[in-house]
């Protein structure tokens, strides 16, 4: 590798654990003798995100162990060799559960029609029961910062919701945490480390699904954004740590019933006639500080 390439590399790799730290001190996502499920799925995100866990379990002042789960659903083609022997090589602890949710989700769901709804649900619930059975006190997953985003405008435009993927919650069942560290992790990062790396990336294709389509809408729509305005995918995402409820319409977040003139003046107040002026406010790289005003469950 060039000095040029190393140094990049470096800069890269030092980004990606930098903002994982961050994230898991933030959000409180790892404590002291944690005994953490990495679900690997055998694509960039969650290599990367077994790769920075291993990393971090070296240099944090906490101690926690990890073992990698990876659901085999008997996809057709699936490469059953290619994650136990790179785990293996790595001397990480590792199970592989085997169920047939492919042939469940081909009886369930008509030809043609997308089965990662399905599938999804299955999945989730294989995973809680392994969970249980590892005893593990955290289920990581490899959801990144435009997995985030990306969320967040599919509830807005198809759900009616302001909601997003948190990067920390309780399981359906109440019975896991479930963290995601790399929440502040930028996908296009992501991309370019795996591709360093050469982690041996298994195709989420095989099933023969549908891809979901909207999602890969609202992908291009920020992509767009993020190549003709720089910046405004950090806006966004900063927005989504500052909610203000009182500048939204949810009478459930905030009591706009009880809000009168009492004579104080509040310089976070709305300026009702004043012309919106707008300033970018968003965080670099050199800066990867967010504030987080309001704790709402599903944004960050």
């Amino acid at each position: 590798m060039a000095s040029e390439n190393k140094y990049s590399f470096n800069k890269l790799q030092k980004r990606i654990r930098r903002d994982a730290g961050k994230a898991i001190q933030d959000f409180g996502m790892i404590e002291d003798g944690d005994h953490i499920m990495v679900c690997l799925s055998g694509g960039k995100d969650s290599y990367t995100l077994l790769d920075t866990l291993l990393y971090l379990q070296k240099v944090a002042p906490v101690r926690f162990s990890l073992v990698a789960v990876n659901l085999d659903q008997k996809q057709p083609g699936f490469p059953e060799h290619v994650l136990p022997g790179y785990l293996e090589k790595l001397g990480v602890d590792y199970n592989i559960v085997e169920e047939d949710t492919y042939s469940i989700v081909k009886d369930k769901i008509p030809e043609g029609k997308t089965t990662c709804s399905l599938c999804s649900r299955l999945r989730r619930g294989i995973l809680y029961r392994t969970a249980k059975e590892l005893k593990a006190t955290k289920i990581a997953l490899g959801h990144h910062r435009d997995d985030m985003i990306e969320t967040l405008f599919l509830n807005m435009f198809h759900g009616g919701k302001l909601k997003s993927m948190p990067p920390k919650l309780a399981s359906d069942n109440g019975e896991h945490v479930v963290i995601r560290p790399l929440a502040y992790a930028r996908e296009k990062d992501i991309e370019q480390y795996s591709e360093a790396m050469e982690f041996p990336i298994i195709p989420c294709n095989l099933c023969g699904s549908q891809e979901n389509l909207q999602r890969k809408q609202i992908k291009q729509m920020l992509n767009g954004w993020d190549k003709q305005f720089p910046g405004r995918i950090e806006s966004l995402f900063t927005a989504m740590q500052n909610v203000v409820p009182s500048h939204l319409a949810d009478s459930n977040l905030f009591d706009f019933k009880a809000v009168t003139a009492d004579g104080v003046a509040d310089e976070n107040g709305d300026k009702a006639f004043d012309t919106e002026s707008f300033t970018s406010n968003f965080e670099t790289e050199e800066s990867p500080v967010f504030a987080s005003n309001i704790p709402i469950k599903h944004l960050a």
